[in-house]
């Protein structure tokens, strides 16, 4: 879905390697894991497993979207499962290089104005990984994620706000903050909000971080 596919400069990473990571984004990191840590089902421990062990840290140049804008809503509508993390996202946004992964005429201007997310760890974020990526994606009310593919193997976990997901037997389904959605490698599945934002972590694993999500034409009927 989410990995490669970076619009603009400002989202690339500029500068080298180090261990002394940002104060905000190893506060992040870890509380990503704790949260991750709590969730129920084996389907997390190949991802946890292959979180990186040797933390090598990356100074990124920050970058904004018009998505941000949902973000106060997403704070005030996060739950007590989630509401440290949320916060913590919310509190270093700004700090963070927001990206796209698509563009017009791939998908319209609208979806681009409530669409966006960043990564934390992986190739490209502030954490260095070769192994997994996570990150948060942020979808404004009434958005519809296209069906896509890609090859990493990828979980999902709602954070804010209740969304739906299309996946296998192209029944949508509605998942709350606290569910964990695995998508297989190369499974084809789409997202959708109502009338509340989404804010939702994002794990890849993979051998080859280093892809772009395959848009799908939607299915008729």
């Amino acid at each position: 879905m989410i990995v490669a596919g970076i619009i603009g400069a400002n989202a690339r990473e500029l500068l080298g390697g180090s261990t002394a990571p940002d104060p905000g984004a190893s506060a992040l990191a870890d509380r990503t894991k704790a949260l991750l840590r709590s969730l129920p089902g084996s389907v997390l421990e190949p991802f946890l497993k292959d979180w990186p062990v040797k933390e090598q840290w990356r100074r990124i140049t920050p970058s904004s979207l018009s998505v941000l804008r949902w973000l106060p809503q997403v704070r005030a509508g996060a739950p007590a499962l989630s509401s440290d993390l949320v916060d913590e996202v919310c509190r270093g946004a700004a700090h963070r290089a927001w990206r796209q992964t698509y563009k017009v005429p791939d998908v319209d201007g609208e979806f681009l104005r409530n669409y966006g997310w960043f990564e934390l760890a992986g190739l490209h974020g502030e954490l260095a990984s070769t192994r997994v990526a996570c990150g948060f994606l942020l979808l404004g009310p009434g958005t519809r994620y296209p069906r896509h593919a890609h090859e990493a193997e990828e979980i999902y976990v709602p954070l804010s706000g209740t969304a739906s997901w299309l996946q296998g037997d192209d029944i949508w389904r509605e998942k709350p903050p606290g569910a964990v959605i695995h998508h297989a490698s190369d499974e084809p599945h789409a997202m959708r909000t109502a009338g509340q934002p989404l804010l939702a972590l994002y794990l890849w694993r993979s051998a080859n971080l280093n892809q772009k999500a395959r848009l799908i034409p939607e299915l008729r009927g």
